[in-house]
């Protein structure tokens, strides 16, 4: 087979994976014609860094050939789709020869397990290690970790690569049994734990090896079982506070063809992807509690963000005096996120923050204006009750998701 052919089947096979996230670029080129910068959309996605940089990635399977039988993977052993393997050297130099031509800034590497869980991992590794070695790459490098695999191969992943994933796929025990009987959530965690001990050895000790500095992440499907939002984000908050992942990342469930009996026919709504995204960012950025953002019927609302479904199940602590309050409240009310909240407070040393200020800042005006109090501006608690504002404040569904960081406040 070609390598333009390899590369097409095992960059779709790829897509499934919502570690990296796809900019959906359309294609720019003239018809029939390729043009200067014209998007193939052949495994180049895109990413962001901390700091909020985008970069570009060469998003591949080593290979979309599998032992396992997972029924919501388009992969999975008895899937009728067309199959490839890249040899280790075929994707050094693809990763190589679109750095030099600044195609790329790294690569994602994951892959299906062929004849063992060892033997896959030690192909993921030998990629990373001639990378580095060899051609003294100095790009990104993200590699799945194989679960089953030998702990020194994970060990050793950790050498070449800025950041290793595990992918935990399901949020319950039950629901891996019944959908992956091939794979086992202690056998995952495991693998997690492994990892997290080499980065907390990478931290303690300066002298230790460099170990995966850009930390771990896994994924959770939405939608392929019947898991609540509760539980995915209880999951989620076990797994950020026993093992230090950098993100959990949500994919929403997506039907493939001559799909099993045992997942949906309908994928879910992109919304409920998008919500779990903002809350996850409340957990991680805002300190809100899983048990705070859930209502009882343990599945996040669609029509609104979690933050202003809180505020408006808890209207007791609202209007808020951002003359008073402490910045974590502050940071609380929508419309308002964390960088705003801190300019409020440091604003308010000098003088008393007024209603304009927020306008200023370009807070969000609509979400803001039922929740606070300035020094010239005074709502009252009972004026508007909840059920009008949800009404008035509802979102239109998002055809696809947008990016938490951008929406969260």
């Amino acid at each position: 087979m070609e390598l333009k052919d390899k590369l097409e089947i095992l960059a779709d096979a790829a897509k499934y994976d919502a570690s990296c996230a796809s900019s959906g670029a359309p294609k720019r080129g003239s018809a029939g014609k390729e043009g200067l910068g014209a998007s193939t959309g052949m495994g180049i996605c895109h990413s962001y860094t901390p700091d909020g940089r985008c970069v570009s990635l060469l998003k591949i399977l080593l290979t979309n050939y599998c032992l396992y039988d997972c029924q919501y993977c388009v992969n999975r052993r008895s899937s009728n789709v067309p199959r490839a393997r890249f040899a280790v050297a075929e994707v050094v130099k693809l990763t190589t020869d679109f750095y030099l031509r600044n195609y790329i800034d790294g690569l994602f590497l994951s892959s299906g397990i062929i004849q063992s869980a060892d033997y896959t991992m030690e192909q993921l590794v030998q990629v990373a290690r001639e990378l580095r070695e060899v051609h003294q790459f100095r790009g990104y490098i993200h590699l799945k970790t194989i679960p089953d695999a030998d702990p020194a191969l994970i060990a050793e992943a950790g050498r070449y690569a800025d950041r290793l994933s595990v992918n935990i796929e399901l949020p319950t025990q039950d629901s891996v049994q019944k959908l992956a009987p091939e794979k086992s959530v202690h056998t995952i965690k495991l693998a997690m734990g492994t990892i997290r001990r080499k980065l907390d050895d990478s931290d303690t000790h300066p002298k230790a090896p460099r170990f995966a500095p850009a930390g771990q992440s896994t994924q959770m499907i939405v939608g392929a079982d019947a898991s609540d939002d509760s539980q995915i984000l209880s999951t989620a908050e076990t797994l950020y506070g026993s093992y230090k992942l950098k993100r959990v990342y949500y994919s929403a469930f997506s039907p493939i063809p001559h799909s099993p009996g045992s997942v949906p026919l309908a994928p879910p709504p992109l919304q409920r992807e998008h919500r779990l995204y903002q809350a996850d960012f409340l957990l991680r950025g805002y300190g809100f509690q899983v048990s705070e953002l859930l209502p009882a019927d343990g599945n996040l609302a669609l029509d609104i963000d979690p933050k202003l479904a809180w505020a408006l199940a808890h209207r007791e602590h609202f209007p808020l005096d951002l003359n008073r309050a402490e910045q974590h409240m502050i940071a609380r009310v929508p419309g308002i996120g964390l960088r705003n909240a801190q300019r409020l407070v440091e604003l308010r040393r000098l003088r008393q923050i007024r209603y304009a200020d927020l306008s200023r800042l370009r807070c969000s005006m609509k979400k803001v204006a039922p929740f606070v109090v300035t020094a010239d501006y005074f709502p009252s608690r009972d004026s508007s009750p909840s059920e009008h504002l949800r009404r008035a404040m509802a979102e239109v569904p998002q055809q696809m998701p947008l990016w938490p960081e951008l929406q969260a406040a």
